[in-house]
């Protein structure tokens, strides 16, 4: 949304200040100042991944294994054990109902930031950070 603004808004300094040399200043200002805000809360997040790897509470450090466990079993069954239960019934000449299936497109995104943050916990496991 920040970077929907900041087109219109450094257009706005042509008019209002005569100074190229200050203009250019502001608009790198403005135009950093999205990236600056998205490092800070990377930061913050860090931080609290931090707090969280460290706690030996299941219910606090325990959520990113369940997480990641349910998306393992999610994955397992949509590519793997789906298709061979159809082929299976199928080749022995039954009928099935429609088996369930999971919104891979919400699953993946899940997954997939998840082993963004696993690159980070393995980064851990190795400089003896966590449990």
């Amino acid at each position: 949304m920040i970077q929907a603004l900041i087109g219109p808004i450094t257009g706005l300094l042509d008019k209002f200040i005569e100074d190229k040399d200050q203009k250019a200043k502001l608009a790198h200002e403005l135009a950093t100042m999205s990236e600056r805000h998205a490092q800070e809360i990377a930061k913050g997040q860090i931080e609290v991944n931090k707090q969280e790897a460290a706690s030996r509470s299941a219910f606090v450090a325990g959520w990113r294994p369940f997480i990641g466990w349910t998306c393992g079993i999610a994955l397992a069954w949509h590519f793997v054990l789906l298709p061979v239960t159809y082929f299976l019934v199928v080749l022995s000449g039954e009928d099935i109902p429609p088996l369930p299936t999971f919104d891979m497109d919400s699953l993946m995104t899940i997954l997939l930031g998840m082993l963004g943050l696993g690159g980070l916990r393995t980064f851990e496991k190795f400089k003896g950070v966590s449990k």
